[in-house]
């Protein structure tokens, strides 16, 4: 069966870098899935989970906080703004997570430090969502 070129690249360094029989990325506009033969295209990310999937199930699950994803017939790049794999990240963290960036919204007196304190706790809250949504399964 025909697999797809999975890379997920951070800004400092390639995360990883593998073939897989589907990927399912958070879109902005709605999770999607790339198979091989999949139409080329570009798109944000949004804050959720990527699922790499062979052999009908799910092998492997990254969490990322935002990006940007090209996807060709073959392949599939995703640079995310910041990304790790799902298992390695716990409620306790992310909860934390939520609470610095909510203390930063309050500390900000300039618009636009509060504005980006603002983005983070968005961005805080959906890597919770998407955690505990996976941490049953």
């Amino acid at each position: 069966m025909a697999k797809v070129a999975f890379s997920l690249v951070l800004p400092e360094r390639e995360l990883v870098t593998t073939d897989a029989d589907m990927v399912v990325v958070p879109g902005s506009e709605g999770d999607f899935g790339v198979l091989p033969g999949h139409i080329p295209m570009i798109t944000t990310v949004r804050p959720g989970v990527i699922e790499l999937h062979d052999d009908g199930k799910v092998t492997a699950r990254y969490i990322v906080a935002g990006g940007f994803a090209e996807v060709t017939p073959e392949r599939c790049t995703v640079l995310a703004e910041e990304a790790q794999p799902l298992a390695d990240v716990t409620a306790d963290q992310l909860a934390a997570r939520v609470r610095q960036a909510e203390e930063a919204v309050e500390d900000a007196t300039a618009p636009a430090a509060k504005a980006n304190a603002e983005q983070a706790v968005t961005v805080a809250r959906e890597l919770q969502r998407a955690q505990a949504y996976y941490a049953g399964r």
